[in-house]
């Protein structure tokens, strides 16, 4: 009998090698191969020619770019105005984060409109779901439910009952029977998601697959498969904060880094219309180190609470700590404000917080950060209806940042009567009813916030 013939993938990129390797030649990462099974592909038999013809860009047309509203605003928000269909969507997230139960919602209002939709789960049984599918509401369609994890049998059932959108939950559970090795392995998850492509692109089904993700925060299993989907999104939030973030990471069909905020309550989850306004509820008034700060998630302007705690410290080496953003940059902020504002932070405990939980690295962020930590360095609140934004260079000047009418108009919408902005960025905004105060480097700053 001959032996089955193995090779050696990367985890994290798919290439492929004889042996095991220490550095992968691809992504040049480390311990990263691991050993699957091949899976002998049936070659073509002879005299079977291609009947596939070139066609003209003018000739094709575009019906398979028609978008399915989701009836969830937000969720079409990130996917770019809708379900396209024909695409391959990865739905990635932490366990019990809600990414079943979004797709579920997501059902529900689908087959609500006269679509057929196929939910195959390999991690829950049928009784589950439809424990589930009771405390999330009325469905008013039908909605086919089946528990298999045998890639063959799934295909056999997709082509039975041609649905218009098939969910998968998860990618990691799914298996071939030709491929012995075991399920959410390189191998494994390779050849499902590949034919699963070729369902939606050769039938014109939707396919949505949840993804478990790793420690690390990305997908588990290879990283060739966030390459072979279309769109991936990733659910993110704090077991502790009852809102959730949908991000789009990757979108063939719209705008990249879109973000969609939901609240996890016990009906499920429901949409927030107005983050800005839920990122500030409870904000103190009148507290030094609290400052707003106008950011960019995708398209959409947010508005959020900086805050910031310096104090004396009592160990030979200060703290920082940095939550909420990123922890180099608040280090490299706090140099510039010791170098070009001659502020002596040595002695003292560091402490950078976003409010809510959300996670901005945009430099925009920059000016809020040395206004909290100045703020709260000087024991001087800065007044309640300003809010600022503003990238900061090494040298302490204040450089323009993009989308800035955007970030004016939502602070505008919100109440707020001052904006603090970059000097570049003030000659190009008109937004009405609130007031502009371009600065061109931190020490203007500084005489913004005197006892």
């Amino acid at each position: 009998m001959a032996k089955n013939k193995t090779v050696f993938f990367c985890k994290l990129c798919g290439f492929e090698s004889a042996k095991w390797v220490g550095q992968c030649p691809g992504c040049k990462e480390w311990d990263t191969f691991a050993e699957e099974p091949v899976l002998k592909k049936s070659s073509k038999p002879a005299g079977i020619k291609n009947t596939r013809e070139p066609e003209l860009l003018s000739n094709i047309k575009t019906e398979s770019e028609l978008r399915i509203h989701s009836g969830i605003e937000e969720l079409d928000r990130v996917l770019g105005g809708g379900i396209v269909t024909g695409s391959l969507v990865l739905v990635g997230g932490d366990p019990g984060i809600g990414k079943s139960t979004l797709l579920l919602q997501m059902c529900r209002e689908i087959v609500g409109k006269s679509k057929k939709v196929l939910y195959i789960s390999g991690e829950e049984s049928l009784s589950q779901i439809k424990m589930r599918a009771e405390r999330l509401g009325v469905f008013n369609g039908e909605l086919l439910l089946l528990c298999e994890t045998n890639l063959e049998l799934i295909e056999e059932t997709i082509h039975k009952y041609n649905p218009d959108i098939v969910v998968i939950d998860s990618i990691q559970t799914m298996s071939r029977d030709e491929i012995s090795a075991a399920p959410g392995s390189v191998s494994q998850v390779r050849e499902v998601t590949s034919a699963l492509m070729q369902i939606a692109k050769g039938f014109g089904i939707t396919v949505f697959i949840i993804g478990h993700v790793t420690k690390e925060g990305v997908v588990a299993g290879p990283r060739v498969l966030e390459h072979m989907v279309d769109t991936v999104l990733y659910f993110e939030g704090d077991n502790y904060a009852a809102y959730r973030v949908l991000r789009a990471v990757k979108n063939r069909f719209g705008s990249t880094n879109e973000i969609g905020v939901f609240e996890m309550q016990g009906t499920g989850l429901v949409e927030v219309k107005n983050p800005s306004e839920f990122m500030l509820k409870g904000r103190p008034e009148g507290e030094p180190g609290s400052v707003v700060a106008a950011s960019i998630e995708g398209t959409r302007p947010i508005l959020i609470e900086l805050q910031a705690l310096v104090c004396r410290t009592n160990f030979n080496m200060p703290r920082r700590t940095a939550a909420g953003t990123d922890y180099n940059r608040v280090n490299l902020l706090m140099a510039v404000l010791e170098k070009r504002a001659g502020i002596q932070l040595s002695d003292y405990d560091a402490y950078v917080n976003v409010a809510g939980g959300m996670r901005i690295t945009e430099p925009a962020l920059d000016l809020a950060v040395i206004t909290a930590i100045l703020s709260s360095y000087k024991n001087v609140a800065l007044d309640n209806k300003t809010v600022l934004f503003g990238e900061v260079g090494l040298t302490g000047e204040i450089r323009a940042v993009n989308m800035a009418e955007q970030r004016v108009a939502e602070a505008s919408k919100m109440g707020f009567e001052v904006c603090i902005l970059p000097q570049a960025n003030k000659e190009h905004i008109k937004v009405p009813g609130i007031k502009l105060i371009g600065v061109k480097n931190i020490q203007e700053v500084m005489g913004m916030l005197k006892r």
